[in-house]
């Protein structure tokens, strides 16, 4: 396995702008970008109405996804995973990978205000196609609620971006 492999996941508020920063890692690191929102939506379209439906359906992505990163991980590819790591609990998950294959791991806090994420998401929703699903702000502030901060007694690898600078402070 080459020595720097490492698995990049983030942590923000819906909007905060996570996505984008994901593409951006993948052309810096050379690596390989998993996006859950586009396997849900490819696997469970249909299925996924409700917060409970994304729940289920997210968990048992995450089973086959594990082992695919696990393997890529293992034979020195760098992955970059557009997962939310929005609770202590999702970000546990990422631990479990990263330990498992002992590589290097770098959790991105994308830190934004409420008020900067319904902008942006206003922004992304007038850019959708007609009739196309969006998220409103009152499903930003029902699913905002569950948002935990990462906090430095998880000791995970940090790097955080704020709304004035690109990087506020690297952890380690």
């Amino acid at each position: 396995m080459k020595q720097n492999t490492t698995l990049h996941f983030f942590s923000g508020k819906m909007a905060a702008g996570k996505s984008t920063l994901a593409k951006q890692l993948v052309q810096e690191e050379n690596a390989i970008l998993i996006t859950e929102d586009e396997w849900l939506k490819e696997l469970y379209e249909d299925e996924i109405q409700t917060l409970a439906d994304y729940l289920k359906y997210s968990s048992r992505l995450k089973t086959v996804i594990k082992k695919h990163v696990i393997s890529l991980l293992t034979n020195g590819i760098t992955v970059v995973m557009d997962f939310p790591g929005n609770t202590k609990q999702q970000r546990l998950w990422f631990r479990e990978i990263f330990e498992e294959v002992n590589v290097t791991h770098m959790l991105h806090y994308v830190e934004k205000s409420d008020e900067v994420c319904k902008q942006q998401l206003r922004s992304r929703s007038e850019k959708l196609p007609h009739g196309a699903a969006f998220t409103s702000e009152k499903e930003f502030d029902m699913i905002t609620k569950y948002f935990q901060v990462p906090s430095d007694d998880e000791n995970f690898n940090m790097q955080r971006y704020s709304e004035d600078t690109d990087i506020m402070e690297i952890s380690y």
